[in-house]
């Protein structure tokens, strides 16, 4: 509410409102006054009036952006890597105002999560996405600030604070994967046989345990509708039938229907069980998501092309195919001694 107040002979006029600087006009009469008074907050209500940035936390901003993203019909699903970088920033950064966040205090918040175990691809993921959420929710609320990730970048980049992520070529070997599968299968027959068809298929740790839906399964075609398959570069995904290969088809009518999903298990379950084998098995550096990269290399040594790996992995670029494709010593060993029998 507007304060208007006489002053000697002059009408004193004041609005506040929060996230706004307060503002204060004198006028010859109590009418002009009000008038500008009530114009001011009227802009204000309609967004038309920029906020201060000093007044505006960091926290209030990511609060923000996923109300933006809800209405938006684009929900950061709590799963998400998404979720997961905000809540970090939300409770590194949340409590600070927008205004302190300079190129020197994003090395300080760096600096911390190095500290705490954070790589350089992981804090240059965090930091793209602190930079989406100041540039569209400062954008949606009127607030106009700088390009502070922007500034940022190459101070970063210079410290080795952040980084683009190294490739990954581990794939478990036969061994290693039985051994994995048989621990695993001794506390939950089910997420083991969710790991199998993984390991065939490629399918991700969501689409596994959260998409693969009987309701959305095919027996004619021995395929499932995957709703919503995620793509790197487009927001709305795009539903896909993915074809359950050999063993994978089995195993999935061998499934027990408790609900509508095949695999009823949690995803946090599924990678915990997987990591808790590999430590009890002392299998160094293996990842549940590596049994994606055996299953497009094993494609590739059965002969599929990359068009036919791409539908089934679910990968939209031959470059990204490469990229979890890893051949193995034996393969090329069998592979050559195979292509000089046919030359003989």
């Amino acid at each position: 509410m507007a304060s208007v107040i006489k002053v000697g002979d002059k009408w004193r006029a004041q609005v506040r409102r929060r996230n706004h600087k307060p503002q204060t006009r004198t006028f010859r009469t109590k009418k002009e006054a009000d008038e500008w008074a009530r114009g001011l907050e009227t802009r204000i209500d309609a967004g038309a009036e920029p906020k201060s940035a000093a007044l505006v936390k960091v926290g209030e901003l990511i609060a923000e952006y996923r109300q933006i993203r809800d209405q938006g019909g684009r929900p950061i699903d709590a799963t998400t890597n998404s979720h997961y970088m905000l809540e970090h920033l939300a409770e590194d950064l949340g409590h600070e105002p927008v205004t302190a966040l300079t190129p020197a205090r994003l090395v300080q918040w760096a600096s911390g999560r190095k500290a705490e175990g954070a790589g350089p691809y992981t804090v240059n993921m965090e930091l793209s996405a602190l930079g989406t959420v100041l540039r569209h929710a400062a954008s949606f609320a009127n607030l106009q600030l700088p390009d502070v990730t922007g500034q940022a970048r190459p101070l970063l980049l210079h410290l080795q604070l952040i980084g683009p992520g190294q490739r990954r070529t581990r794939r478990p070997t036969e061994d290693e994967l039985q051994a994995v599968l048989a621990h695993v299968g001794k506390q939950d027959a089910v997420a083991a046989d969710a790991m199998r068809v993984a390991a065939i298929t490629g399918l991700r740790r969501s689409e596994l345990v959260q998409k693969l839906r009987w309701s959305l399964i095919d027996t004619a075609k021995r395929a499932a509708l995957i709703k919503q398959r995620k793509h790197p570069r487009r927001a709305q995904a795009r539903d896909e039938w993915v074809p359950l290969l050999g063993d994978s088809w089995g195993i999935v009518e061998r499934q027990h229907r408790v609900d509508d999903r095949v695999f009823p298990v949690a995803l946090e379950k599924i990678t915990d069980l997987f990591t808790a084998a590999t430590r009890a098995l002392g299998i160094p550096d293996l990842r549940l998501h590596d049994l994606r990269h055996l299953a497009s290399s094993r494609l590739q040594e059965l002969g599929f092309d990359d068009v036919e790996r791409m539908q089934i992995i679910g990968h939209r670029s031959v470059g990204m195919n490469a990229r979890y494709t890893h051949a193995t010593t034996e393969h090329l060993h069998d592979k050559f001694d195979a292509a000089r029998k046919d030359r003989k």
